[in-house]
């Protein structure tokens, strides 16, 4: 048994893509005998201190929120006490927009790994410049990690062409639990969801549906929600555009079952764990050729210029207009989606965690 540290400023009941595989990687280490602790902020309404069902432990620090962005801005304190207290074999650090975790973990002398989960510089106009400059800033915190995770081949190779050394990476993309097969019928939509983020090219998407005769279903919350919805009703497109907003589980799971594809046209995407949940219910995708989000999806889906309104278009018309296209790609959908489980890739994560070498 060894004992295990996830870092990361936010976790449940905060359910985005990190905080999501870390409760993965959490139980299932917990189940293989690890002792296993997140160590996140405190977010309102929560507890202190406690033990998950899932038999892994969550320590949540005093924290102070700023919310001008989504999510907010967020400064802790006693991250280094903290981490030395819990005394871990291994910490793994998952995020790098947050100064005063940062500052700790470089200063952090125990075994470390870091997880990288987005692109470096992530993002479009004030935002992107931004992201770059504290990328350039982490870059030096970066260099005390005696080991990063990526979650795509494609963030290794480019962390690799920004100068570190491919040996001390190791790629170990996010994996999900695959929703039980079931015979569902289309329905008579189309289907986008996430964050609602620049960077999900979502305002290409508005204009492309101008060009296509079907209806689509947005769900998701996120700064972009409001400039969608004015973006849709100035193209004239309300009557085939549907903003749903937030969706419980049940209702995500049945817009998957249903929809005639999915639409992800990114502009970044450093793996797309929204198009693996898509591909888990066997529904086919128009995508973005943007970073590693091609290898997530493989040949299950028409990848299309982010960006390119009519080259969005073409690719979601291409599917519809051809039922036999469609389907090809519908049944190696779930094929795709079940080279990313779990049972694969915990043992390499594992190792890493372990000092292994990999």
């Amino acid at each position: 048994m060894m004992r295990f540290v996830d870092v990361n400023p936010f976790f449940y009941p905060l359910h985005g893509g990190i905080e999501t595989r870390m409760h993965d990687t959490a139980r299932l280490l917990a189940e293989r005998g690890h002792d296993v602790t997140v160590l996140t902020g405190r977010l309102p309404d929560t507890a202190e201190e406690e033990t998950t069902e899932y038999g892994y432990r969550i320590v949540r620090l005093k924290s102070r929120f700023i919310n001008i962005y989504n999510p907010p801005f967020i400064s802790s304190e006693g991250v280094l006490e903290a981490l030395r207290s819990l005394d871990a074999d291994t910490v793994n650090y998952n995020y790098r927009w947050a100064p005063s975790y940062n500052k700790d973990l470089g200063r952090y002398d125990g075994h470390k790994v870091f997880t990288y989960h987005n692109m470096w510089g992530e993002g479009t106009g004030v935002v992107g410049k931004f992201s770059e400059i504290n990328d350039n800033i982490f870059r030096k915190t970066l260099d005390t990690f005696d080991h990063i995770i990526c979650v795509s081949d494609y963030v290794k190779g480019d962390l690799a062409r920004r100068g570190i050394p491919a040996e001390r990476m190791t790629t170990i993309p996010t994996c999900l639990d695959l929703p039980p097969v079931r015979d569902t019928p289309e329905g008579d939509y189309i289907l986008s969801l996430g964050r609602l983020v620049k960077t999900k090219g979502l305002d290409s998407l508005m204009e492309a549906m101008v060009d296509v005769d079907c209806r689509l279903i947005l769900c998701g919350k996120g700064p972009e929600a409001k400039n969608l919805q004015k973006q849709a009703e100035r193209l004239g497109i309300l009557d085939r555009v549907e903003f749903r907003g937030y969706v419980t589980e049940e209702e995500k799971d049945s817009l998957m079952r249903g929809c005639r594809m999915f639409v992800m046209p990114s502009i970044f995407e450093s793996f797309g764990l929204a198009a693996l949940e898509v591909l888990g219910y066997g529904r086919p995708l128009v995508y973005g050729n943007a970073n590693g989000l091609p290898d997530t999806v493989g040949d299950a889906g028409i990848a299309v210029t982010p960006g390119d309104p009519k080259s969005i278009a073409d690719g979601i018309n291409r599917l519809l207009d051809d039922d036999s296209l469609r389907h090809d790609l519908a049944s190696k959908a779930r094929a795709q989606a079940e080279r990313y489980t779990w049972d694969r890739y915990i043992p390499l994560l594992e190792d890493v965690l372990q000092g292994k070498s990999v």
